[in-house]
């Protein structure tokens, strides 16, 4: 270990973003073994491991890349996977600048460790050996579990209370595991295999899926009390945030979500004429998108795999300023996307259908209550950009539960997020619970993995004291 003062930091290779715009993989190859434990070992095993303590799992970072730098790789796994139900995704897609490498102590002067990078070559090898088994209880339970959702945080709760012998059964709208890893991130970032096996392991286990099922619809929220012994809501946050400007209404102008499931649908193979009759196609198109967070980032890479003629990605503060990750921005700007900063849509312009979009530069004002500079528009700045196809990418909002659930009963905050205990993860509704985007607003997948680890505890604390002790004999 503490060879950071010896070897430089090294990610896997990249590959060159003339080759990746042509194709849909990812833009980093596997790690060699001899280079994953020569980084491994920059790790300095400090005192007090900032990586971990920024780590929303709080993974035990030091301990695996010390196992992983003595060669040690399934004992790595073993750790990386105590705290952790999705190594491999969370290698490849949080914002490892913003969170654990980020926070690296040796980051001044000699650069970070590639944490991300090792732990996803950790698990890819835990994979490849055969060291990944479902998860089977020691003993069965008779108490089952309803989880609404099959996102990452859906999936984190099932495998926990699978563990510990629930009967557990996931409800989803959509008609394959995962949720925003399957239909919301593209390719390039998380391959669909990667998530197809997590979800084949949980069916090994027990999990049983109810798919294309809809709360409200195919069953109410009482319907499910009345048929688990808890349930936990985790369904993430979806409904897109819009603009009120002039011309919003015209053809081609597209929510985020919207273009990328179809996109993400067609590389599965599905047949997507009953969502895209050909528009959500960026190809020969000049495409602008507004917006600066991590799913603004998904639509302009996926418009350049596309083809797009041109792509141009509006945001109305500057790039330090950007609340998605900037190794992402790095990675389309390589792709060729222009980014305007400092730049706010002000009307969609064109007769039927959006030819274009108003653009009015910004000044960052005085910082209001949040500590953020406040937008301004700068007089006389207004131009026009070319556009025949835009897409909003502005951020989500919880949909409301208490109609689409048939529950009215339950409580949200002015926000339309579920409310919760948050020292028992428990709603207003006994034996009801909530965790991810639906109770902390549209963030991170690993918070999400976060928060279904720790739903699947307090709803194990809840069914156990529901128990009824055993009387011993005298």
């Amino acid at each position: 270990m503490l060879k950071f003062v010896d070897i430089e930091a090294k990610r896997p290779d990249k590959r060159e973003a003339s080759n990746r715009r042509q194709d849909w993989d990812e833009v980093y190859t596997d790690y060699v073994s001899e280079k994953a434990i020569e980084q491994a070992s920059r790790c300095s095993q400090c005192g007090v491991p900032f990586c971990q303590i920024h780590c929303p799992v709080q993974n035990n970072i030091p301990d695996w890349l010390m196992l992983t730098a003595a060669g040690r790789l399934q004992e790595a796994y073993e750790v990386s996977s105590a705290t952790n139900n999705f190594p491999e995704i969370c290698g490849r897609i949080c914002p490892q600048d913003l969170l654990c490498e980020g926070n690296c102590v040796i980051e001044k002067g000699f650069e970070s460790v590639t944490i991300g990078s090792v732990e996803r070559y950790i698990t890819d090898t835990a994979f490849e050996n055969g060291w990944v088994k479902p998860p089977h209880p020691e003993n069965e339970r008779p108490e089952s579990v309803g989880i609404i959702g099959a996102g990452p945080g859906g999936l984190a709760a099932a495998e926990m209370l699978r563990r510990l012998g629930y009967q557990v059964h996931v409800y989803d709208r959509y008609d394959r595991v995962g949720g925003l890893l399957i239909y919301g991130i593209p390719n390039f970032k998380l391959e669909k295999s990667i998530v197809a096996r997590r979800a084949e392991l949980l069916i090994a286990a027990g999990v049983e899926f109810h798919l294309e099922f809809e709360v409200g619809r195919d069953a109410s929220l009482t319907d499910l009390r009345n048929q688990h012994d808890a349930v936990l809501i985790a369904t993430g946050a979806y409904k897109a945030r819009d603009i009120k400007v002039p011309g919003v209404g015209l053809n081609n102008i597209f929510m985020a979500m919207n273009y990328l499931t179809a996109s993400n649908r067609k590389g599965l193979g599905d047949n997507v004429s009953k969502f895209d009759d050909g528009t959500l196609n960026a190809a020969g198109k000049n495409v602008v998108v507004i917006g600066g967070g991590d799913t603004a980032m998904d639509c302009v890479r996926t418009a350049v795999r596309q083809k797009a003629k041109s792509v141009t990605c509006l945001y109305r503060r500057d790039r330090v300023n950007m609340p998605g990750s900037l190794q992402e921005v790095t990675h389309a700007e390589e792709e060729g996307v222009t980014f305007a900063w400092l730049s706010a849509p002000e009307a969609f312009v064109g007769d039927q259908s959006v030819e274009g979009v108003r653009v009015v530069h910004i000044h960052l004002g005085v910082a209001d209550a949040s500590g953020r500079q406040t937008p301004q528009p700068i007089a006389g700045s207004s131009h026009t950009l070319k556009a025949d196809l835009a897409i909003k990418a502005l951020g989500f909002d919880p949909e409301d539960l208490p109609v689409m659930f048939d529950a009215p009963e339950l409580e949200v905050t002015r926000w339309g997020t579920v409310k919760v205990d948050w020292s028992s993860m428990m709603t207003n509704l006994d034996g009801v619970f909530a965790g991810g985007d639906i109770v902390r607003g549209a963030s991170l997948v690993v918070w999400a993995i976060k928060d279904g680890r720790d739903a699947a505890a307090a709803i194990h604390r809840y069914i156990a004291a529901q128990a009824v002790p055993i009387t011993r004999a005298t």
